[in-house]
């Protein structure tokens, strides 16, 4: 351990969450709280023994992010952008993807609680850096203060309340709740002292961009004041705005800008784009979706034949709605589908960009088959959340095993595209108009620039951007349209705003008698 003493972190079971609705006499074990075992016997925390060991440890946490379930489920599987549908008995698991996309969730679901426990974990590493006895310098102490801002920002987002101990507070002391908007400005606050402390950083430092920057912490202050309004329960306040542009007008001035060749941002050489990158694995990025038999040489096990897109998101983009071959007309960023004259062996596997539809090959030009011996063709429609077969749905790929290995470990967290068009969307919400910017970013992507631009025009350029980078469930909060119809989700949560918030997961409201359960649940 790197402290003097150890603690325990979120470690409660998702078992015990399922037992609360059936039982009221639970013993609290403490499960949904930090816990200094030597504050509990008498001992006095005197501060981390090294700082910058403690520093690692907090930011090795941040690599959960590569994970499929969790926090990235929460932000992309409750969207339109992404669902895992049952084929067969595979990806069935007792539900749990379906009631997200469904948003049928309760406070029992698994994901709902190892995202609470993982964030508020990382919360209370951070502070105990930050606390004065362990003796951080400048630097380090922006460096906990930028990961204490980011986790205490995801629970707030997700959660609406964020519980807050301090370091030598034991078991027998149950942590304070902080409000939304008391957390809002906690997470500012911390921001705000960190940033001048940061390493000023620009893109061609890609190997340190592993950790935070100035321009990091520029960008997640723009990030946090875009959503403000919604934090607030307000509308959007011009001074927010003003700062945000402010905000990405300095990444810029750290050499940040966008970048052509969209695919190529994906991979680990340095580019203007990446601002902050995590070193984990994005080998669920590439495979959670691809088919059993599409494989690559350092994959030759294939997919996993799950995670899809709905046709009404493949449809936002330019290019025919039944194929994404070359020529298709389509821009770049909903990528191409190899066929028998362009799949190669060495450049590409035969593994398409961006969104596979139709018939896919092998690497050298082979149609490929799915198990049964059908023509491999993934198909625009599903029969429903269960009962699909190998080929229902079309799949998503950024992230290429040909540009640098299939479990290479360098994801992308933070880019300059998704700044630029924050920058675009606080000139629209201030009053401005955002069309000049969108279609500086639409012309490098060919795509056709647009005449003028409206919120939902924003909120669609946004997700032709970034699908799949984990912004998808925060931007259609702040635009209104988290609780709006799509296909297969439940009737009965269309327009069911208590969904903009996941519920406190049950045990936690269990070992903390401040918290409140969220409305709705």
């Amino acid at each position: 351990m790197i402290n003097k003493r150890k603690s325990k972190s979120f470690l409660s079971m998702a078992a015990a969450a399922l037992l609360v609705a059936a039982c009221t006499d639970l013993e609290i074990e403490g499960t949904d709280s930090i816990i200094d075992e030597s504050t509990a016997s008498g001992g006095i925390f005197n501060g981390v023994d090294n700082v910058e060991s403690a520093l690692d440890n907090v930011y090795g946490g941040f690599n959960r992010i590569g994970d499929q379930t969790k926090v990235y489920a929460l932000n992309e599987v409750t969207t339109d952008e992404l669902l895992v549908p049952t084929r067969g008995t595979d990806w069935g698991d007792n539900g749990i993807w379906r009631t997200l996309h469904q948003h049928t969730w309760d406070a029992a679901h698994p994901y709902v609680l190892d995202t609470w426990n993982d964030w508020n974990s990382s919360v209370f590493l951070a502070s105990e850096i930050i606390d004065e006895r362990s003796g951080a310098s400048a630097s380090e102490l922006a460096d906990a203060k930028f990961l204490r801002a980011y986790a205490m920002w995801t629970i707030m987002d997700l959660y609406g309340q964020v519980p807050f101990r301090a370091p030598d507070e034991g078991p027998s002391i149950n942590p304070r709740v902080l409000t939304r908007t008391e957390a809002l400005d906690f997470v500012i606050q911390d921001l705000r002292d960190a940033i001048p402390n940061l390493p000023e950083r620009g893109p061609d430092q890609i190997a340190d961009n592993k950790r935070a920057s100035q321009a990091a912490g520029n960008f997640l202050l723009a990030k946090v004041l875009l959503n403000a309004h919604v934090y607030r329960g307000t509308t959007p306040d011009n001074s927010d705005m003003a700062e945000v542009i402010s905000l990405v007008d300095e990444i810029a001035a750290d050499g940040y800008a966008l970048q052509d060749g969209y695919f190529d941002i994906f991979k680990e050489d340095a580019d203007s784009e990446t601002i902050w990158w995590i070193p984990t694995g994005v080998g669920n990025r590439i495979w959670n979706g691809m088919h059993y038999n599409i494989n690559s040489p350092d994959n030759g096990g294939g997919g996993w034949n799950g995670f899809s897109t709905l046709a009404e998101f493949y449809d936002l983009f330019e290019g025919d709605p039944n194929s994404n071959y070359i020529g298709d007309g389509q821009e770049e960023r909903r990528g191409w589908v190899p066929d028998a004259t362009n799949a190669d062996p060495e450049t590409n596997y035969g593994i398409g960009y961006g969104f596979l539809i139709g018939q896919q090959y092998d690497g050298d030009g082979t149609p490929l088959k799915d198990r049964p011996g059908n023509p491999l063709v993934f198909t625009k429609e599903f029969p429903g959340l269960v009962g699909n077969n190998e080929v229902t749905g079309i799949r998503t790929i950024k992230y290429h095993p040909a540009d640098g290995g299939s479990f290479r470990s360098h994801q992308i967290i933070f880019r300059y595209s998704d700044a630029h068009l924050m920058k675009a969307e606080a000139q629209l919400r201030s009053g401005g108009d955002a069309t000049a910017l969108v279609n500086e970013l639409r012309v490098l992507r060919d795509a056709a620039p647009l005449g003028s631009v409206s919120e939902q025009d924003l909120l669609d350029e946004r997700g032709r951007e970034l699908y799949k980078e984990m912004t998808r469930r925060n931007d259609m909060i702040r635009f209104g349209q988290f609780t709006r119809d799509w296909e297969f989700k439940n009737p009965e949560a269309v327009g069911d705003d208590s969904k903009n918030l996941f519920p406190i997961p049950a045990n936690a409201l269990l070992s903390n008698p401040n918290l409140v359960q969220n409305p709705g649940y």
